[in-house]
């Protein structure tokens, strides 16, 4: 069950009104990178956790976490509209046409739709649809799906900082970078936990590794043209991070047979030529 409390996590403060921020808010609460995405992904990882309770309780605490963080931004979008109001019919009221369509920048479903208020959807104004949130059941796989959903979140809360000069708000997104690094931090300590990179890779590292082809587990594949070098790097020569193998480059080569499928059924309604058993005039 979740509890809750009347106060945010974190103080929000908006010296200037801005309905244009309010629009970039959207992206850190409905967007690929925002909050809900990562509040609906640790949160369903946890519900499906099994194995050590303990990383079951730590996702659940990170996910409510994640709540908080949502509540914080739509305060922040809401508090970003007032006196937007005026601020739209001041707009809708110029000859400009270009002027009024756009709104000055702002999203006009947070008047039309919300009130004023925050939406769960993106900068776009896309609804945020939960495709993004990724809960597999192999632990180390959602560890690293968490990491780089941090990544991209401190990446956009960096981005969203430089967008502003209003003191409050960059006082709230420096708190919210903060927990973007906390976070990156925990799930990288349950990688370590797990063993690090040996200990956890390959995922999952409870399928029997001589079930698959190993003389290509290591191989970086180079599909450049004739004569061109590839790119070189710690994926290319040394030991592999799990310790199982060595990297080397392997010059691509076609090692299957051309693909030749039978002709379309009727009732799938091609054109009548495709359905035509033409001669193979290779």
């Amino acid at each position: 069950m979740f509890y809750h409390d009347k106060q945010l996590q974190y103080t929000v403060r908006v010296d200037t009104p801005s309905p244009v921020f309010a629009k970039m808010l959207q992206q850190a609460i409905g967007g690929v990178e925002g909050e809900i995405r990562v509040c609906l992904q640790y949160l369903f990882q946890s519900f499906g956790a099994r194995g050590p309770a303990k990383y079951r309780d730590m996702l659940m605490e990170t996910g409510t976490e994640e709540i908080g963080h949502i509540q914080m931004l739509a305060t922040a979008v809401a508090m970003n509209l007032e006196g937007a109001p005026n601020f739209l019919k001041e707009a809708m009221a110029k000859a400009d046409p270009m002027l009024a369509a756009t709104l000055g920048g702002m999203d006009p479903r947070q008047y039309l739709s919300a009130g004023m208020a925050a939406l769960p959807a993106d900068s776009n104004g896309v609804p945020f649809d939960a495709s993004h949130v990724y809960a597999s059941g192999n632990l180390a796989a959602d560890m690293y799906s968490n990491v780089a959903a941090e990544a991209t979140g401190r990446a956009l809360a960096c981005r969203l900082f430089e967008m502003t000069d209003d003191p409050g708000m960059k006082d709230m997104l420096r708190f919210l970078i903060a927990r973007d690094t906390m976070h990156q931090q925990q799930w990288l300590a349950v990688i370590e936990e797990l063993g690090g990179h040996p200990g956890s890779l390959p995922i999952p590292n409870s399928f029997p590794q001589d079930e698959e082809l190993t003389e290509y587990s290591y191989d970086f594949f180079a599909t450049g043209i004739e004569g061109v070098d590839p790119p070189a790097g710690r994926y290319t020569e040394g030991p592999s991070l799990d310790g199982r193998g060595e990297f080397r480059v392997r010059i691509a080569r076609p090692l299957g047979q051309e693909p030749k499928l039978a002709p379309p059924i009727p009732q799938a309604y091609a054109e009548a030529q495709q359905m035509m058993d033409l001669p193979d005039k290779s």
